[in-house]
């Protein structure tokens, strides 16, 4: 199967909290806690501002796909594949509640208004 035809099929049928809570592992599974509600709080604040470069980007979907931005969210990286994507992950709960506790305007104290972590 083609690997665009995938990424396809997931951009289409996948909900946004599960996006949201696969980025989450895929991007900072690995880096505990903070490292993960690092990655929700900057997606979050580009989905809430209104201004420069992230200004067009204002649901969680139009954040993670927006080019260049999350290599978890490709299935190509230099003509290669990338099995480290979005669609290759299994989140847990922890992912879930990070999500939503994103969603829900939860921030880290330090990257409030961040947009990179």
């Amino acid at each position: 199967m083609d690997l665009v035809i995938i990424e396809r099929w997931g951009i289409e049928t996948m909900d946004t909290r599960e996006l949201f809570a696969r980025l989450i592992q895929c991007e900072a599974g690995g880096e505990g806690d903070n490292g993960m509600r690092a990655v929700a709080s900057v997606v979050m604040n580009r989905v809430r501002t209104r201004t420069g470069e992230y200004g067009r980007y204002n649901t969680i979907r139009d954040v993670i796909y927006q080019q260049g931005q999350f290599n978890c969210a490709r299935t190509v990286l230099g003509g290669e594949p990338n099995y480290q994507n979005v669609y290759n992950m299994n989140p847990s709960q922890e992912h879930y509640d990070i999500a939503q506790w994103a969603i829900d305007g939860g921030r880290l104290a330090n990257l409030w208004q961040a947009l990179w972590f």
